[in-house]
């Protein structure tokens, strides 16, 4: 049977914000809106057949190629082409630089993502956090560091708003796949995003059939 709709996640968003918030607060960075999350998050067909732990060493290998022939930053192949085409939320999370560490203004945001996915229409499916990076810093790097900032947001989801780990994996893409290929030192491509990757089927539970009726024993 699928899992209550938890009623505190509205709870934990505030404190989770209100613990850590500036007494002067950023500036310029708006949470998205729940219902636009679930809107575009449940646009969902069918699922790729994906192998996210062979997809993470084929990221990191490439990173660390060094070839004479290897195409210009704009004009590399998505290495990851089967997620392009699953419902997808790009959000702006702001991070200490250089960390996977998230800034409080950017708390309010991942409330919203959790706040998502336990709504009715987005409680059967799971979810892959992509991190990317742009271009600035060693390419190799750049795909552990993306790796990092997308394992920190599944942590804050887990950890904090309690959802189900089974319903969330990561992968950093570092500059292996832009958010926008077109501008790969634009900071649009430090961007987080959040795919839809799977459906899950739950059988209801067979009925157990009824015990047999006792024979009385009592003598008459």
């Amino acid at each position: 049977m699928m899992r209550a709709l938890p009623r505190n996640v509205g709870l934990l968003v505030s404190a989770w914000v209100l613990a850590a918030v500036p007494a002067h607060p950023v500036r310029g960075q708006s949470a998205p809106a729940r219902d636009d999350i679930v809107s575009q998050l449940s646009q969902f067909d069918t699922a790729p057949d994906l192998d996210i732990a062979a997809l993470k060493q084929q990221v990191l290998e490439r990173s660390r190629s060094r070839s004479r022939n290897e195409p210009p930053p704009d004009k590399r192949p998505p290495i990851a082409p089967d997620l392009l085409k699953l419902p997808t939320f790009s959000v702006a999370i702001t991070f200490d630089t250089e960390t996977p560490v998230v800034r409080p203004e950017s708390y309010q945001t991942v409330g919203r993502i959790a706040d998502a996915m336990v709504q009715a229409s987005l409680l059967p499916y799971s979810f892959l956090i992509v991190g990317h990076m742009e271009t600035t810093g060693r390419r190799e790097n750049n795909v552990l560091l993306s790796q990092r900032r997308a394992d920190a947001i599944r942590d804050a989801l887990v950890n904090t708003f309690k959802i189900s780990t089974k319903r969330i994996q990561t992968i950093g893409l570092g500059e292996e796949q832009f958010v926008d290929p077109a501008h790969p030192a634009s900071p649009v491509n430090e961007q987080i995003q959040i795919v839809t990757i799977a459906k899950q089927t739950e059988q209801p539970a067979a009925a157990s059939p009824s015990p047999p009726a006792k024979k009385s024993t009592k003598k008459r």
